[in-house]
């Protein structure tokens, strides 16, 4: 048999609200879509931001804690509710998911580093796509430092992926002359990582709490491990299969 090309996609909270207030039923019903015209030649693992958005869908929480607890408390409330929209959805596309939370601290540790590893193979193996998300219940970092970006990077380095894909809400990487101008102009591929950051411009998106600069870092940490970073424009339709026959602008970091 082909082995299979492995894939860590990481969704963020803009992707799957398509910039509005709501998660899109629709997007995740695109992105279960591509997955499953590729299943015969690729194996994902999603790393997927949007528990606090979907909470906020529910309640307004009224507290005199700080708006890290909030966050978390939406975090908790909201999770469960995100699985279960993946579940659904991907099920009428015959896809199994499973959820794994993980924090940072599990990687710093050895044996942890191991247990997520083998838990991960087992899924894949059987055909589970696992959706990871941050434990935002008991770990702020995710809230605090960029959106799960690192995560994802993190993730996609332990278990040696082929591709590393972010989703987001521009075509890739703009030149900061062309954003400055308005013309929006994508960095098609690069290597020179500091080439790359200083045409960064700080920003940030509506729910996501990294921004541009955080998906450089998370890119960053991939390169040491040897895997390739695409940075891809979620918020449009079969975004995947798009970037993979490179029908659309986005950016490799190679």
């Amino acid at each position: 048999m082909q082995k299979k090309k492995r894939i860590l996609l990481k969704i963020g909270s803009n992707t799957l609200t398509k910039e509005t207030d709501n998660i899109s039923r629709g997007k995740i019903e695109d992105i279960a879509n591509q997955i499953a015209k590729l299943q015969d030649t690729c194996e994902f693992v999603i790393v997927s931001s949007g528990a606090i958005a979907v909470a906020k869908q529910f309640v307004k929480l009224e507290s005199k804690q700080k708006e890290v607890f909030v966050k978390q408390a939406l975090a908790s409330i909201g999770q469960p509710h995100l699985i279960r929209i993946y579940q659904e959805i991907f099920r009428e596309y015959g896809l199994l998911t499973s959820q794994c939370l993980l924090s940072y601290s599990d990687f710093e540790k050895e044996e942890s580093r191991v247990n997520i590893t083998n838990t991960i193979k087992v899924l894949v193996n059987n055909n589970y796509i696992p959706i990871i998300n941050e434990n935002d219940t008991v770990a702020t970092d995710e809230i605090k430092f960029g959106d799960n970006d690192k995560l994802g990077a993190l993730t996609a380095s332990l278990l040696d992926v082929d591709l590393f894909m972010i989703a987001t809400n521009t075509n890739g990487i703009y030149t900061k002359e062309s954003i400055e101008n308005g013309t929006h102009k994508t960095i098609s591929e690069l290597q020179d990582f500091d080439d790359l950051r200083r045409q960064v411009v700080s920003s940030k998106s509506t729910h996501g709490s990294g921004g541009m600069a955080s998906k450089i870092e998370a890119a960053s940490v991939t390169k040491k491990a040897n895997i390739e970073t695409w940075i891809v424009n979620g918020l449009e339709d079969d975004f995947i299969l798009n970037a993979m026959e490179e029908k659309v602008p986005f950016t490799k970091i190679k």
